[in-house]
């Protein structure tokens, strides 16, 4: 064989090589954004770090996660209402949401039983008193 066959033959490699790895790329269907209105929530972010701020003034933890039970353990008092998101980064089709609407004292629980094992975020946005709170935990199933 002459250097001209195996350049050529080099080069045909080459081609099928990146061919390949630009068909794989393109049937790839489980690529998922972190949030589906990223732009609008951006702006919004100064409201965010807001609710943040109120939250840490706070001398409670209100999202406790016990994992031997797999319960959320929610610290509100009555009449707090809010949402609580189930967020999965690796599938956004796996994310649930779940509101909370506290109407007796103690502590609410939100069972995690029927989530799928693996990387979680519950991310708990509530208002109490007129004033807007946000806690975020992670949490591993």
């Amino acid at each position: 064989m002459d250097w001209g066959k195996g350049i050529l033959l080099t080069i045909i490699g080459f081609v099928a090589f990146m061919m390949t790895l630009v068909v794989i790329s393109v049937k790839q269907d489980d690529i998922h954004l972190v949030t589906e209105n990223y732009y609008e929530k951006e702006i919004k972010y100064q409201d965010q770090i807001d609710r943040e701020s109120a939250t840490a003034a706070l001398d409670r933890e209100v999202l406790v996660f016990d994992a031997q039970s797999k319960v959320i353990l929610l610290d509100l008092p009555v009449g707090a209402r809010g949402s609580l998101q189930l967020f999965r980064p690796s599938d956004a089709r796996l994310d649930q949401e779940v509101a909370v609407d506290v109407t007796e004292a103690g502590g609410t629980k939100v069972s995690l039983d029927q989530l799928k094992g693996g990387y979680w975020r519950a991310q708990l946005t509530w208002t109490e008193g007129g004033v807007e709170f946000y806690q975020e935990k992670k949490i591993n199933l």
